[in-house]
């Protein structure tokens, strides 16, 4: 079975019920693992939207990366994803950010994900699974890829408010 990182994010609607669904659809093709806590940030890339809520989840599947890339697009197409502006509202967005310690470039994939190590809404709750994880390419630990993230958005833990 392969170890996949993904990250669940949304900011329209009932976004907490976005990424259940996300979650209940995705266990159909693997086997779930550990989650994060979900946490709140601001927008990032286009800032004048409402807030995500993000979390990072483990799923074990048989999938090849780019067949499990195929899955996810059905997914979140089901949950009413448009693909209308780059880093606009949505809500539900699905990234592979690890898939086993694998390094994987297709046209539309890449893994890790390149921006990775560049946000915090990524990296925090990444840390509190994996949180002396090497990354493949850049041969650091998460932790130390968050403490040196350029990013400055906040990331809070969210409890429900």
């Amino acid at each position: 079975m392969n170890e996949v990182y993904l990250l669940l994010g949304s900011n329209e609607g009932n976004r907490m019920q976005w990424m259940q669904r996300a979650i209940d659809m995705l266990a159909a093709h693997g086997t779930i693992g550990r989650q994060s806590s979900v946490y709140e940030t601001a927008a990032w890339g286009i800032e004048d939207q409402p807030g995500f809520l993000n979390m990072v989840v483990l799923l074990q599947t048989a999938y090849t990366p780019i067949r499990l890339l195929t899955e996810i697009h059905i997914i979140e197409q089901a949950l009413g994803r448009q693909r209308e502006v780059k880093w606009g509202p949505r809500t539900l967005d699905i990234d592979i950010l690890l898939y086993n310690n694998d390094q994987v470039e297709l046209p539309g994939l890449i893994i890790p994900h390149p921006f990775l190590h560049l946000r915090r809404f990524t990296l925090v709750p990444l840390a509190e699974l994996i949180p002396t994880h090497i990354h493949p390419t850049l041969n650091r630990t998460i932790t130390e890829l968050l403490q040196d993230c350029p990013d400055q958005l906040e990331v809070q833990r969210y409890t429900g408010n």
